[in-house]
């Protein structure tokens, strides 16, 4: 996407983005989220694990409430994902796309993030960035039963893309997603790294 000519990943044949915090912003106050979360918890008599939140999510399915934890959560991120602002990167990712005449197209891509598919989708709908994703390569936390850093979900999006892992780029903003992609074995881009060139 340097200069909008998608130079930056012409050595891949797929880019994968994170969503929250690399494209796009969500509006969600992530403490009431856990806090959310740990009520699920209290309601059911159960002492937490930890009070962190993506602790307590990986906890839920050995408590029996995974179904339960994972609505508590979603019922934050969807709203958040409307009111989400959208990133310079996505900016990029949208104006790349919309550049007909561009001589080096931005290769097909999709999303792997640790939001749900109906927030990642919401966002990407609300954002404009429908066109320059793939649909069916738009994996959230609950669309294949594991969420980074397992890189099954990464490696998911990179199967509904058609590409190899070692031909895809995957681009993130925390270090969870590095450790997914390394995991994975798929080259991984700060968003840092990509604005800065």
């Amino acid at each position: 996407m340097t200069d909008g000519d998608g130079s930056q990943f012409a050595a891949y044949d797929a880019v994968v983005y994170d969503l929250d915090g690399t494209l796009v912003e969500l509006a969600v106050d992530w403490d009431a989220v856990a806090d959310a979360v740990l009520d699920v918890y209290a309601e059911r008599a159960l002492i937490p694990p930890t009070e962190e939140l993506w602790g307590l999510l990986g906890a839920a399915d050995e408590y029996g409430i995974r179904a339960e934890v994972e609505e508590a959560i979603a019922l934050h991120e969807r709203p958040g994902a409307r009111e989400s602002t959208r990133l310079p990167l996505g900016d990029r990712l949208a104006a790349a796309t919309a550049d007909d005449e561009s001589a080096d197209p931005h290769p097909p891509a999709g999303v792997c993030s640790l939001n749900c598919e109906d927030a990642c989708r919401i966002a990407v709908e609300t954002h404009g960035l429908g066109d320059a994703l793939v649909s069916g390569a738009i994996v959230g936390r609950d669309t294949v039963g594991s969420h980074k850093p397992d890189p099954a979900s990464l490696l998911a999006a990179i199967n509904r893309l058609g590409e190899a892992p070692e031909d895809t780029l995957f681009v993130g903003d925390s270090q969870s997603d590095a450790v997914t992609a390394e995991r994975g074995g798929v080259d991984f881009a700060w968003v840092s790294e990509l604005l800065a060139e």
